[in-house]
């Protein structure tokens, strides 16, 4: 599904990037490459903010939709959030 869709906070990994050669090269110069994690920061008035590689970037809605991504499985998540010490 495109980047566009995705709601806010909800982590993802990004599947390919589409558009024409100097779209996705511009893309992938920020970070945006296959296999990435993304999360959705914010989202106003079809712009969004989206956390990559370390940094916030301001996208438009047009170029989030050219990012086709995954939503990470929450058991995956869920792993990496869970304390060491819960189970004590």
């Amino acid at each position: 599904m495109p980047l566009s869709m995705i709601n806010a906070g909800e982590p993802c990994v990004i599947k390919r990037v589409g558009g024409r050669e100097e779209t996705r090269r511009f893309l992938e110069n920020l970070g945006f490459v296959s296999g990435a994690g993304v999360t959705v920061v914010s989202k106003v008035n079809g712009n969004m903010i989206v956390n990559i590689k370390d940094s916030k970037i301001a996208i438009g809605d047009n170029m989030a939709g050219k990012i086709m991504v995954q939503p990470e499985a929450a058991g995956e998540e869920g792993e990496k959030a869970k304390p060491a010490f819960a189970g004590l």
